[in-house]
């Protein structure tokens, strides 16, 4: 059984760690605030839950992705 010693870089982006920061914050805040029984706080905190995967894919698109142009090792 071979194994490659390259590591895919899976998540190692700027990108990547905008994406999961922003929706652990928003699941966080969503938490938070349906302890407190305050249901528009919660909404909005699913929507921003929903804005990270957009925020992670433009700036893939800008080239901040895995081997994107503007990382170290593209």
């Amino acid at each position: 059984m071979s194994q490659s010693s390259e590591e895919p870089g899976h998540g190692h982006s700027p990108a990547a760690w905008a994406t999961v920061t922003i929706v652990m914050v928003a699941f966080t805040i969503g938490t938070l605030f349906f302890w407190f029984d305050m249901p528009a706080v919660v909404w909005a905190s699913a929507g921003l839950a929903l804005l990270g995967p957009v925020v992670g894919l433009a700036m893939k698109r800008a080239g901040y992705g895995v081997g994107g142009s503007k990382t170290k090792t593209h």
